[in-house]
């Protein structure tokens, strides 16, 4: 038998596919259609690594099943060129972004080619393509018009490295997702996505996606929807506060709190307030406010998870400042704490120390009183009891059972004006800016007259300009800043003198509609053809399960803002997502097959 030579009969058959137009597709097909793809790469490199080889031939292997099966097959393929890995690449080679990109795309087209892969060539798309990117904009003013985007002043995480904000879900373990440093917080003025607006629809869809458990669970924690009630608590006149007339004038009168356990309210016995909380500073006051003020410098610059890892000793300091318990009447002290969250409810938590493990290990710490207010087994001993039972210690609601004292505390909040339902989500806004030059220019003018102002369809796109130094500074600004010609413009309302954003857009923008403009990649006068894409769409296979909490959860996001709009006439992206599985070392460890 004659020996296989790959190098002979491989490039004979691909010419002959490519010749033939085998892989390409269109919607006049009377067969059954199925629309595969793989989460797409990011060409940042000299070329592919195995990992990608690994993963496009799954992709590949169910493409082929179906189209032998007689289906209609769609395997398309793009580049996910902005972002950090492109850009720092470019600025290791000192070179354009742009430049190496293109270098890097033809390299990783004729591995794939090499491979054999069956992908549809036609409709190959690359997302620093202006023709690509020019309607990535023009979604940023659809949400803009619809109140989905917003700027706003606050600290974020920020990459002394990478020099740019980090969105939440980019920050590991108090460290960035990409270069592995350390990150600290900084108060800047960003752009966010309203994604919060869509957090019941999200969630609601999540039981019936055809998604790995590990998927689904981690976009539910993700989301993190608490029904509770939100407690108005007045803020008391005490010894302790300032005795100016103008300090006294600027205090608060009350503070809001959110609770899932509105039934535990009589055994509150003292407040707890993130450090970033709004009125952090403002409650600091007398011998206790230098104190304070130190620990809440020095408690933002952690992150998330290690504030809120339980096995870590609590630590806190007093405001000087109390409170008063609605339902006792009783004046407890105001803390600051580490493990509330700014970001979670209102920022401010109502300390329940018997019934809660983190407020009794506070209380316990700094000799706080225990009241219990729910009937426990005394035999069972233990120190905090979280279930359910008769009322104690609870006036009016003694022996009424917590399940139904929960929905009768808060009717009677309501009746007094000091409380009301509420249902909260632990996912925060989308925060889309960065201070690095190789992204999609966000399309916004900023006038003095009109303020913000988002550009017409026919001024789009807002093109990258080509400027030579495109390395950050770590000022805040991106290297658009300085390219002044560019800047200055005039306002689309008034014809004013006006200056463009000078941030970029995340990568995961650009990725949260591509695989809707696989299925109408040239058209040139809108993002896609509803009809199209409503044939090709939803993707039957998508092959990967990386970014569990970010563009996974940000192209359903979409989607149904999309769907929304009379875009399309469906709500999730994805009917089946796949793991593209891992790759064993020889000493056992593992990489993903995955795309970077």
């Amino acid at each position: 038998m004659k020996r296989y030579n790959p190098s002979e009969i491989e490039p004979r058959w691909q010419s002959r596919w490519e010749a033939e137009k085998a892989n390409e597709v269109t919607t006049a097909s009377k067969k059954v259609k199925t629309y595969v793809a793989g989460m797409f790469p990011y060409p940042s490199g000299a070329g592919m690594h195995t990992g990608h080889a690994f993963s496009y031939s799954i992709v590949d292997a169910l493409a082929r099943f179906y189209r032998q099966h007689g289906h209609n097959v769609l395997n398309p393929m793009g580049w996910d060129t902005f972002g950090l890995p492109a850009e720092n690449y470019a600025i290791k080679t000192g070179r354009a972004p742009a430049e190496v990109t293109l270098e890097n795309i033809a390299n990783f087209k004729k591995q794939l080619t090499r491979m054999g892969v069956g992908i549809d060539w036609s409709r190959e798309i690359n997302t620093s393509d202006p023709e690509y990117y020019r309607w990535t904009q023009w979604v940023f003013t659809k949400l803009f018009e619809r109140g989905l985007a917003y700027q706003k002043e606050s600290l974020q995480w920020w990459c002394p490295v990478d020099k740019t904000v980090l969105a939440n879900e980019q920050v590991e373990a108090g460290a960035c997702w990409r270069c592995g440093s350390m990150v600290e917080k900084k108060s800047m003025k960003q752009w966010f996505f309203k994604i919060t607006e869509y957090a019941d629809s999200l969630l609601d869809e999540i039981e019936d996606l055809n998604w790995p458990t590990k998927i689904k669970t981690a976009q539910t924690n993700w989301i993190g929807r608490s029904v509770g009630a939100e407690i108005e608590w007045g803020i008391s006149e005490t010894a302790s506060r300032p005795s100016r007339a103008a300090d006294v004038s600027s205090t608060p009168r009350s503070i809001s709190v959110f609770t899932t356990r509105p039934d535990t309210l009589f055994g509150a016995t003292f407040l707890v307030i993130a450090p970033e909380h709004p009125l952090a500073k403002k409650l600091s006051v007398g011998d206790h406010a230098e104190s304070a003020l130190e620990y809440i410098k020095e408690a933002v610059k952690k992150s998330e998870i290690d504030r809120t890892n339980d096995t870590k000793e609590k630590t806190g300091v007093f405001t000087g400042s109390y409170a008063m318990n609605p339902a006792t009447g009783e004046n407890v002290p105001i803390w600051i704490a580490d493990y509330v969250l700014g970001g979670y409810g209102t920022g401010a938590i109502m300390a329940v120390p018997a019934h809660d493990e983190r407020d009794f290990a506070f209380a316990t710490k700094f000799n706080l009183p225990i009241v219990s207010v729910i009937e426990s087994d005394p035999n069972d001993g233990e120190q905090v009891y979280s279930g359910e039972g008769p009322l104690q210690n609870s006036s009016r609601f003694d022996g009424m059972p917590s399940s139904e004292a929960r929905e009768s505390i808060v009717a009677w909040l309501e009746q007094q004006g000091q409380g009301k339902s509420k249902t909260t989500f632990k996912m925060r806004d989308w925060l889309i800016s960065r201070q690095r030059y190789w992204g999609a220019p966000i399309p916004i003018i900023h006038c003095k007259k009109h303020g913000a102002v988002a550009l017409p369809e026919d001024q789009l796109p807002v093109v990258l300009p080509e400027i030579e130094d495109f390395a950050p500074r770590g000022d805040g600004k991106t290297a658009l800043s300085r390219a002044k010609d560019w800047v200055n413009t005039t306002c689309p309302d008034c014809g004013g003198p006006a200056e463009r954003e000078t941030d970029t857009m995340d990568g995961y923008a650009c990725s949260s509609w591509y695989l809707l403009r696989y299925a109408d990649p040239t058209n040139a006068e809108k993002a896609w053809d509803p009809e199209k894409v409503n044939y090709w769409n939803p993707v039957d296979f998508y092959v990967g399960g990386d970014h569990a909490v970010a563009h996974l959860l940000y192209v359903r996001f979409w989607t149904h803002v999309f769907k929304d709009m009379g875009l399309v006439n469906f709500k999730e992206p994805v009917k089946k997502l796949i793991y593209h599985g891992y790759i064993n070392a020889e000493d056992g460890t593992y990489s993903a097959g995955a795309y970077g």
